[in-house]
C-alpha cells in the first residue's frame, strides 16, 4: 500500500486511503497484523463519539422548557441503551455483514456470532472495536431525531421507534454508503463520517415525525438553561474530532487532515452566526453561536478527509448561512420542529454533502470530474431523503396505530403536572412541582 501511495498524486492517495480502509471491508484470508497504534486511536475515537450522545442530551435539555428537561435528556440516553442492543443484535450485520447485496448486508454477524477478538480490519484494528465505533454512530443518529418531537411523545412509543428506525432506516442507508457492497458506495458517493447517512437521514426523519405527531399546543420555545446548551456544545465539539478523524480508522495523515478541517469548519460556523446576528442588527446570541458551531460540524462531516483546511472554512460559512436564513422563516414552516433538527442537521448535511462533491480531491485520470461528482453526491442525497422519509412515515403510522404517539392530557382544571412528572414521576428541579395551565399545557 505505501509503495502505491508514493507514486500516486496526492489527492488520489487520499481518496484511495479512504476507499480501502475507511469502511469495514475485511477480506477473509488476507494477512493483517494487529496495529496497536491504530487500535488505541479508534478506541479513543469511539469513546469520544459515544460521549457525544450525553453531550446532545445537555444540548437538547438546555434548549427545552424546564418542565420537560428530564424527558428531553432521557430520550438521548434511551438511544444509548436501546441503540447499543439493536446494533449488536442485528444493526451491524445489516450494515456491514460480508458478501451482502447492494441494499443489505448478510446475516453472517447476527448477534455478532462468530466474531472473535482476533478478527481484524484492514487497518489492523480488531473488528470488535470497529463494531463499537460504528455503534456509537448509530446511537447518536437516532438520538438526533428526538429534538424535533420533544414534549409530546409517549415514552414507550419512542422506544419502539428507536428500534425500528435503527433497523429499517439507519442500518440500511449506512450499508448503501459505507459497505463495499453498497450501491451508493460503488457509485462513488463520498461521505466520510455520516453527512448523508446520519445527518440527512435524521433531519428528514425529524420533519416527518413532526408532521405526523403534530405540533405542540403552545409553541413557547426555550431555552431554559443556556449553560447546559454551552456544556452540550462543548462536549459535541470535542467528540466530533473523534467522529470525523476516527472514521479514517487509522492514526495517519488523513486523520490529521480530518482533525484540521473539522477545526476550521466548526470555528467558522460559530463566527458566521455572530456575523449574521450583527448584520441583522441583533445582539450576539450565545445559543445562536453554539448552533452555528454544530452546523459547521455537521457540514464538514462528509468532507473532512476530502478537502483542504481553507475549503473547510467556506463549508462552515456556507452551511451556517443557509441554515440561518431558513431559521428566520421558522414560524412559517408547516411543522413544529422544536429544536431545529432539520435546519441544523438536514440542511447542514445537504450543503456539506454537495460541497464535498465540489471541492473533493477526486479530479484527475480515472476519477470523476467535479460536475460528475456533484451529480453522484446529489443521487446519494436524494435517495436517502426519499427512503428515510417513506420508511420513517411507515414506522410512525404503525407505532401510532398500535401504541399511540402523543402524550394524553393529564391534570385538573387549574393545574397540570410537568411533562417530567407525567412521564417519569421525577422532576428536573426540586422546587418545580406544579405549573399553571396558563403557563404550560400538558396536552402537548
Amino acid at each position: 500500500m505505501r509503495k502505491i501511495l508514493k507514486v500516486l498524486p496526492k489527492h488520489m492517495a487520499l481518496l484511495l486511503i479512504f476507499l480501502t480502509i475507511g469502511i469495514s471491508s475485511f477480506a477473509e484470508g488476507e494477512a493483517v497484523k494487529l496495529d496497536t497504534g491504530n487500535t488505541a486511536w479508534v478506541i479513543v475515537a469511539g469513546a469520544m463519539v459515544f460521549f457525544m450522545t450525553p453531550g446532545l442530551a445537555f444540548f437538547y435539555g438546555g434548549m427545552a422548557r424546564r418542565s420537560s428537561v428530564l424527558h428531553t435528556m432521557m430520550k438521548s440516553f434511551l438511544a444509548i441503551g436501546i441503540g447499543a442492543i439493536v446494533w449488536i443484535v442485528i444493526g451491524y450485520t445489516i450494515t456491514f455483514g460480508p458478501n451482502g447485496n447492494a441494499f443489505l448486508g448478510s446475516m453472517k454477524f447476527l448477534g455478532l456470532s462468530g466474531m472473535t477478538p482476533d478478527l481484524l480490519e484492514p487497518t489492523g484494528i480488531p473488528t470488535l472495536i470497529f463494531v463499537f465505533f460504528q455503534g456509537a454512530f448509530a446511537v447518536i443518529a437516532v438520538a438526533l431525531i428526538s429534538g424535533a418531537i420533544i414534549e409530546r411523545t409517549k415514552f414507550a412509543s419512542y422506544l419502539v421507534f428507536i428500534i425500528l428506525w435503527l433497523i429499517l432506516v439507519y442500518s440500511v442507508t449506512a450499508h448503501w454508503a459505507w459497505s463495499s457492497d453498497g450501491w451508493l458506495f460503488k457509485m462513488g458517493v463520498l461521505d466520510l463520517a455520516g453527512g448523508t447517512v446520519i445527518h440527512i437521514s435524521a433531519g428528514v426523519s425529524a420533519v416527518v415525525a413532526a408532521l405526523i405527531i403534530g405540533p405542540r399546543s403552545k409553541k413557547e420555545n426555550g431555552p431554559h438553561n443556556i449553560p447546559y446548551v454551552l456544556l452540550g456544545t462543548g462536549i459535541l465539539w470535542f467528540g466530533w474530532f473523534g467522529f470525523n478523524a476516527g472514521s479514517v480508522l487509522a492514526a495517519n495523515g488523513v486523520a490529521a487532515l480530518a482533525v484540521m478541517t473539522t477545526f476550521g469548519a466548526s470555528a467558522t460556523g460559530f463566527v458566521t452566526w455572530l456575523i449574521w446576528d450583527a448584520i441583522k442588527g441583533k445582539k450576539p446570541s450565545v445559543v445562536g453561536a453554539a448552533i452555528g458551531a454544530v452546523i459547521g460540524l455537521v457540514a464538514i462531516t462528509p468532507a473532512a478527509s476530502f478537502v483542504t483546511p481553507i475549503v473547510s472554512l467556506f463549508i462552515g460559512f456556507a452551511s451556517v448561512t443557509t441554515s440561518y436564513w431558513i431559521l428566520l422563516s421558522k414560524e412559517k414552516l408547516p411543522f413544529d420542529d422544536v429544536l431545529d433538527v432539520f435546519a441544523c442537521h438536514g440542511i447542514g448535511g445537504i450543503v456539506g454533502a454537495l460541497l464535498t462533491g465540489v471541492f473533493a480531491f477526486t479530479t484527475g485520470s480515472g476519477n470523476p470530474s467535479m460536475i460528475k461528482q456533484v451529480g453522484i453526491q446529489f443521487v446519494g442525497i436524494f435517495s436517502i431523503i426519499i427512503y428515510a422519509s417513506i420508511m420513517t412515515a411507515i414506522i410512525l403510522y404503525a407505532v401510532k396505530a398500535i401504541f399511540g404517539l402523543r402524550i394524553d392530557q393529564v391534570g385538573d382544571e387549574n393545574f397540570n403536572y410537568s411533562i417530567d412528572e407525567i412521564i417519569h414521576g421525577e422532576l428536573g428541579y426540586g422546587e418545580f412541582t406544579k405549573i399553571k395551565k396558563a403557563e404550560e399545557d400538558a396536552n402537548l
